[in-house]
């Protein structure tokens, strides 16, 4: 028998809040835990991700974006597939078929307006019972934050990005 899963939060404009939850999500199944890590926005390869799902069988991943539309609008295409990964991850978390869940980059979703903050967050309140779930990204609602069990602000104090520099594959990709 579990014990009671919580809500945790990871949000703020510092770089680390996918990785702390890919952190937590490699915890868990090193635990024999079974994780569900879901990626909004996010549509194309990572190598985390690339890793996560060659060789660590305990973590299914599973994408809910088209690509990234960040510095866009997002499309009729980019709604439709945020509203339904929110509703396969409806049905996961009150499954309790997953120890833990991740929404990655569920609030920027909010942000954008591809879902409404009232159906993620019925969707987590409907979580089996033994179900931690967490949401990472920037930008979280006082509505997520209200709800949430743990929050963690991740603070930008400093970032290269600003000097120019690029993404680089296996440090931010």
């Amino acid at each position: 028998m579990g014990s009671r899963g919580y809500i945790q939060v990871y949000t703020g404009n510092g770089k680390g809040k996918t990785t702390a939850a890919l952190g937590l999500s490699l915890r868990a199944a090193g635990a024999g835990k079974k994780v569900f890590f879901a990626q909004f926005i996010k549509g194309r390869s990572y190598s985390e991700i690339d890793t996560v799902s060659r060789y660590i069988p305990g973590i299914t991943v599973r994408q809910y974006g088209l690509g990234c539309f960040i510095k866009e609008k997002p499309t009729r295409e980019d709604i439709s597939a945020a509203q339904n990964g929110l509703s396969e991850c409806a049905v996961i978390l009150s499954s309790g078929k997953y120890d833990v869940v991740v929404l990655d980059e569920a609030t920027i979703a909010l942000f954008y307006k591809l879902f409404p903050v009232n159906e993620l967050i019925e969707a987590i309140n409907k979580r089996s019972e033994n179900t931690e779930v967490i949401v990472t990204g920037r930008y979280a609602p006082d509505e997520l934050i209200n709800a949430a069990d743990l929050v963690t602000e991740m603070r930008e104090v400093k970032h290269y990005y600003t000097g120019g520099v690029k993404a680089r594959r296996g440090i931010e990709y």
